[in-house]
């Protein structure tokens, strides 16, 4: 739809437009008279054009050969590198030759020869079309190559009807001359293999010597009038050898004559066309203000964005950055803009990792959920980014980079890293709790061993005021009290242990030792409300990598809970279980009670933090809990007791 002005009509061309217009109609009645003139010079152009290309296509031709030869020859001589060096030369030069003779068909012979020229190998056969020293008529090439040092080429040379020329590429070992590798080459097979089809259906091809004899050709056409051609000299090999490459000209096409009839028609259309363009150039310029206001507002929302944008070619060259990015990193845009990695923003202490993801990116393997990288500002500060990359298509459909969008998340690191520590605090704070509420149970599971203690320390003073005593019977009441006292030390201990503030630590643990100390700690606060505590756990168990103390506070929290929980229920029913069972890849841990239940707009908020059913509750137990199993990379849940009461679960994956 064509933008409109603010009188809601289409914009109106500029008074400019009416001249402008005009001038093309005066041109008319030039365009008719040039006509003619240009049609001379389009059919002397059209043979100077001609001219060119068939000068373009020999040199591309003559680079052909060149690069092929060249190439060609580097192979040889890093064999015969190889060959000096090597400590099993024939099995190389074997491998190596029969590749090249195989891969390259111009290549009909490589022989190896001795310092002296007798013959060491050969290949595809041991006899050769080369011809003796004695038929070159420009010297020995063998001789030549040892003194030089140096590939040296031949004269070509007739061999029936097919012309070849050789290659001798010298062979040292311990900087002294070890052999020599003569190649002989097909000049044909050499034209055949790198004259492409459509070269000979434009032009004839012909390699000449120095008298002007055709070696070999290639040509679907043959010679006709007012033909056209170009030479350029064949080096390598050289001797006088040159590229003849010839085009008939082409003649005068019947399609001229029409054009001729057609100027009188396509004047006239002319004038029609320019009324045409005129509503056109209305349109067009109505367009174009709706481009420029939509540029406008589009460069007013990215300049109003908080996000940082920046994009990369395949390369990974910057080609954008919008504001926002340029505020982030406290680099202009004019800095960042052409820049290849490193870039200036990247950590200095991080490059290695940093230019890892990059590439990762420009491989097309940006992890979609992002990735976090500590990025540096032009101050030297470092904040934390989380990037975002997607694949930037142009109008077109081809991809022609990527695009980035870049979040400072410092701010966001640092809440979470205060709420781990707050939630450390809780969980701290939590256990004190705990361990209050189950001060009774200490007492009575440290007055057992004391109340021994106590007993068999008086039995060996009486036995000692008597007199009447054997060594025996001291020594087995001492170890018995050192047995106690021993006992009493470890509930200290495991108290110290589950009460102290220390960072989580993973380690191999068993899981039925941490079910029966958090039994141990709970089992007298059963005892006193009537609830009967059953353990089921598997016999065989795999090793598992937790935190002993923080599963502990789990198990401890939930059996509390669950004591708790049947407060109402009859004595009979008043019983606790505590199941563990293996899966395929995490083990699971039930406790089960006969409690009254949990409601479903309960059951709904009972993680939630702060919400607790009981009234002196913190409301933060089950919070705690869940972030613990959550930490071990578990899951915890509730469910309902089919026999009345809730069964809270929870899993914790096995140790890989």
């Amino acid at each position: 739809m064509p933008a409109m002005n603010s009188a809601g009509q289409p914009p109106r061309a500029p008074a400019w437009s009416s001249w402008y217009l005009t001038m093309p109609k005066l041109a008319v009645g030039l365009l008719v008279v040039l006509l003619a003139a240009l049609l001379w010079l389009l059919q002397e152009n059209e043979k100077e054009e001609q001219r060119t290309t068939l000068i373009a296509d020999v040199l591309w031709l003559e680079q052909s050969f060149r690069f092929h030869i060249d190439s060609s020859t580097m192979q040889l001589q890093q064999l015969a590198l190889d060959l000096g060096s090597e400590e099993t030369p024939a099995k190389l030069f074997d491998m190596r030759a029969r590749h090249m003779v195989r891969t390259n068909a111009e290549l009909l012979h490589i022989a190896w020869l001795d310092h002296d020229g007798s013959p060491l190998a050969a290949l595809p056969s041991p006899v050769s079309p080369r011809r003796t020293p004695e038929d070159e008529r420009d010297g020995n090439s063998f001789e030549l190559a040892r003194k030089l040092g140096k590939p040296v080429f031949s004269r070509p040379y007739r061999e029936g009807s097919e012309t070849f020329f050789e290659l001798h590429v010298p062979v040292y070992r311990e900087n002294r001359l070890a052999g020599m590798l003569v190649v002989t080459q097909s000049l044909s097979a050499l034209v055949g293999e790198l004259v492409p089809w459509w070269f000979v259906e434009k032009y004839r091809m012909q390699i000449i010597d120095d008298d002007g004899r055709v070696l070999a050709s290639k040509s679907k056409i043959s010679a006709g009038p007012g033909e056209i051609s170009h030479q350029v000299l064949l080096d390598p090999p050289g001797y006088g050898l040159a590229l003849h490459v010839a085009a008939n000209r082409a003649a005068t096409s019947t399609v001229q004559s029409l054009i001729i009839a057609l100027i009188v028609f396509l004047a006239g259309t002319v004038f029609w066309s320019l009324w045409a363009i005129r509503g056109l150039m209305r349109h067009r310029l109505a367009a174009e203000q709706a481009l420029r206001r939509e540029h406008a507002f589009r460069k007013a929302m990215e300049d109003s964005l908080t996000v940082g944008m920046r994009a990369r070619d395949r390369e990974g060259r910057i080609t954008y950055v919008n504001p926002a990015f340029c505020e982030m990193t406290g680099f202009t845009a004019s800095e960042l803009v052409g820049a290849l990695p490193p870039y200036p923003y990247w950590n200095p202490d991080e490059l290695d990792r940093t230019r890892e993801l990059h590439d990762k990116v420009l491989d097309g393997m940006a992890p979609a959920e992002g990735f976090e990288l500590h990025f540096r500002r032009r101050n030297g500060e470092i904040f934390d980014a989380l990037i975002y990359e997607a694949p930037l298509i142009d109008a077109d459909g081809r991809h022609t980079g990527w695009m980035g969008s870049v979040l400072d998340i410092t701010e966001r690191k640092r809440a979470e890293e205060l709420a781990r520590q707050q939630q450390e605090k809780l969980q701290a704070t939590s256990r004190l709790i705990t361990m209050g509420e189950l001060a009774s149970t200490l007492a009575h599971e440290l007055n057992q061993p004391l109340a021994a203690i106590s007993s068999y320390n008086a039995g060996c003073l009486n036995r000692l005021e008597s007199g009447r005593y054997t060594a025996d019977e001291l020594k087995n009441a001492l170890e018995k009290l050192g047995v106690q006292a021993q006992r009493a030390g470890r509930i200290i201990r495991r108290v110290h242990d589950f009460v102290r503030k220390r960072e989580p630590k993973l380690a191999e643990c068993d899981l039925a030792e941490v079910v029966d100390d958090a039994v141990g700690f709970i089992e007298h606060l059963a005892q006193k409300r009537g609830v009967r505590i059953d353990r089921e756990i598997p016999g065989w168990r795999p090793p598992l990598q937790a935190d002993q103390v923080m599963i502990e506070q789990v198990l401890l929290n939930l059996m509390r809970n669950g004591i708790e929980a049947m407060g109402e229920t009859p004595p009979a029913r008043r019983r606790l279980s505590v199941r563990v069972s293996l899966g395929e890849q995490a083990v699971e841990v039930r406790v089960t009670d006969n409690g009254s239940g949990l409601a479903d707009g309960v059951r709904e908020r009972l993680f939630t933090p702060f919400f607790s059913t009981k009234p002196d509750g913190m409301g933060m137990g089950l919070n705690i809990c869940r972030s613990i199993i959550e930490f071990h990379k578990g899951r915890l849940w509730v469910e309902d007791n089919p026999q009345g009461g809730s069964i809270f679960a929870f899993t914790l994956p096995f140790s890989n």
